[in-house]
């Protein structure tokens, strides 16, 4: 073979080398990422190939599949109560993928995760079509419904207000509710139509500014107002501060409390009855110059520590994504004002929950989570969930003071009637926290909550109503959050009954 001929068969020698390594990388290394690429159509249609596996509530489905007459794509997504269900469910859409357990738990739902292989080569073997798999959730539906309809019933007409519900299991810290308003319903855009895209595009935020896609309950963060007193009376407890919460001389705090390094002044909205108060009774009253002034002595590098007991400061996978509340690092005057709810101090609804969890299961926090198990279409369990200790935010006996306290605040303050349960030791906490600059905006009204019976807690609530259609000198805890949650722990309660 001459020179040129050689060059000639080394060079297409090369190039058969270099298709091989190509193929066999596209093949071998980059094959779960181009499966799982958003852009990869023949994935999309694959999972509307055959009828998805259900999300499942109270043993019964709460989704479905209707046959289309769709070259490409076979079914669709169907949705029982939307709206109610949508944050917890997320959408499965042929144009637009899919979000929350639609996508988290996308491969065992529509049959392509590995764990299913057997079942899928039984299937293959005896002619039948591949199937999903389902998701059984810890979701309670009796609850809700409550934090659903409690929500709506806060706004005006037809018009639910802006607001988000989470009631957890602090035994176990299985989720029974997670409600968020406004709300949208997933069939609306589950197809590939005109209709499917216009109803996709009015629901997006520069199209909608109520923005019904956010999930409140997960992935909005509010400041807590009052209800962070908890955890700033659980930091007092726990650094040794307080001792006895009925010692006026161990909360002996200036009133109003002149903010450190500031000239500025925090005002109490009970006033002079803040004078002198014991914790419980600052708890009662809600005292702003207890809190602050507690938080001021407890310092923020022990803040910044007992927020992160409770699970500040870190996103929460249940396994939808939830986003991290965050108690920050900051200045004496701002930490001070962080111990009552305010400042850069800012907290979504589930965190919320799990602090009032965290009291009501005696000091120890569990792992927040809504997939009790997942099962192959034979209906075989595939995995199931055990409850896992997150963290111990408070010592037990700490945690039966708090929980007095929370159960005066009950018993003593605005929100007795709303959420007082016959047969149930009930402890809460109310919030009023300021929203926009110089608190031009309406407040957050918030309340946190949890039943005791037979000493366990079978359920804790957080409720937050972010913009009533109320007068401003209504808004308040007590008046609008506290019902709904009162209205969600006694569905639990009954349906456990």
């Amino acid at each position: 073979m001459n020179k040129p001929m050689r060059r000639v068969a080394v060079f297409c020698g090369l190039l058969i080398l270099a298709l091989l390594v190509r193929v066999n990388w596209v093949q071998f290394v980059q094959a779960d990422e181009l499966s799982s690429d958003e852009n990869n159509r023949r994935v999309r249609i694959e999972q509307f190939a055959h009828p998805r596996g259900n999300i499942i509530v109270d043993g019964e489905p709460i989704t479905g599949s209707v046959e289309t007459d769709d070259i490409d794509f076979r079914y669709a997504r169907t949705y029982t109560d939307g709206p109610m269900w949508a944050p917890v469910t997320g959408y499965a859409s042929q144009a637009f993928g899919s979000s929350f357990l639609e996508g988290v738990e996308d491969g065992i739902l529509s049959g392509s995760d590995d764990r299913l292989f057997f079942n899928n080569t039984i299937d293959m073997f005896t002619g039948e079509d591949q199937r999903g798999g389902n998701v059984v959730t810890t979701l309670n539906s009796a609850a809700q419904r409550a934090a659903y309809e409690g929500l709506m019933n806060a706004g005006q007409g037809d018009e639910a207000a802006k607001g988000a519900v989470v009631a957890i299991d602090p035994r176990t810290g299985a989720i029974l509710a997670a409600a968020s308003t406004p709300s949208y319903d997933p069939s609306s855009f589950a197809g590939t139509s005109q209709d499917d895209a216009e109803a996709w595009s009015a629901l997006q935020e520069e199209n909608d500014p109520d923005n019904p896609m956010l999930n409140r309950a997960l992935r909005a963060t509010y400041p807590p107002g009052s209800t962070f007193k908890v955890v700033t009376a659980a930091a007092a407890l726990e650094n040794g501060l307080v001792d006895d919460i009925d010692d006026e001389s161990q909360t002996e705090y200036e009133n109003p409390f002149p903010l450190p390094e500031s000239t500025h002044e925090l005002e109490s909205q009970a006033g002079a009855a803040c004078d002198n108060v014991s914790l419980r009774e600052a708890m009662v009253l809600s005292c702003n110059n207890v809190f602050a002034g507690l938080s001021d002595d407890i310092g923020n590098e022990e803040m910044i520590s007992a927020a992160e007991d409770f699970g500040f400061n870190e996103e929460h996978f249940v396994p939808v994504r939830a986003d991290a509340s965050v108690y920050p690092e900051d200045n004496a005057p701002q930490n001070a004002q962080a111990g009552i709810g305010q400042a850069s101090n800012r907290a979504t609804p589930l965190q919320m929950a799990m602090v009032a969890a965290a009291v009501a299961n005696n000091g120890t926090l569990m792992e927040p989570y809504m997939v009790e198990s997942l099962e192959a279409p034979n209906l075989s369990t595939v995995e199931q969930h055990e409850p896992r200790e997150l963290s111990q935010p408070l010592s037990s006996e700490n945690a039966q003071l708090l929980q007095e306290a929370m159960e005066s605040v009950v018993s003593e303050g605005s929100s007795r009637e709303a959420a007082s349960i016959d047969g149930a030791r009930v402890g809460g906490k109310t919030g009023t926290a300021q929203n926009g600059e110089g608190n031009a905006n309406n407040p957050f009204a918030w309340f946190i909550s949890y039943a005791i019976v037979d000493d366990e807690s079978p359920v804790a609530v957080a409720v937050v109503v972010e913009d009533a259609e109320a007068a401003r000198d209504q808004i308040s805890g007590s008046e609008l959050a506290a019902p709904i949650a009162g209205d969600v722990m006694r569905a639990v309660l009954d349906s456990q009954n």
